[in-house]
């Protein structure tokens, strides 16, 4: 039975290098990966363009209330009794700073 998009898309996330360079950056691959990480599968809750759907829009200003620790080990661990899950299985803590930093500084999205 063919797998599912998604499931595809977790499995190779599974097998992608997750080790940053030496210097302690990603890679600008690793790091278009990222992007598309969180506007297809974060996206598929918060809206394809983070204006919020199943979960709540996460624009520049909102995502700033946050440190960008914070916000990386919100993205790790998941929010409890809520849909939001952890992705510590699938993202370093480097990864999640990047993702976060993304969300606070590189957000196409503010209200």
């Amino acid at each position: 039975m063919p797998l599912s998009a998604p499931r595809r898309l977790l499995l190779a996330l599974c097998w992608l290098p997750l080790a940053a360079l030496a210097d302690g950056s990603l890679s600008a691959e690793r790091a278009q990966e990222l992007e598309t990480l969180l506007y297809q599968d974060c996206g598929s809750c918060h809206g394809m363009t983070l204006r919020g759907g199943l979960g709540p829009a996460l624009p520049e200003s909102r995502m700033n209330a946050y440190s960008r620790d914070g916000l990386a080990a919100l993205i790790l661990n998941g929010v409890a009794g809520t849909a939001m899950p952890g992705w510590a299985g699938l993202l370093t803590e480097e990864e999640a700073r990047w993702l976060a930093d993304h969300l606070q500084n590189d957000n196409p999205l503010d209200e």
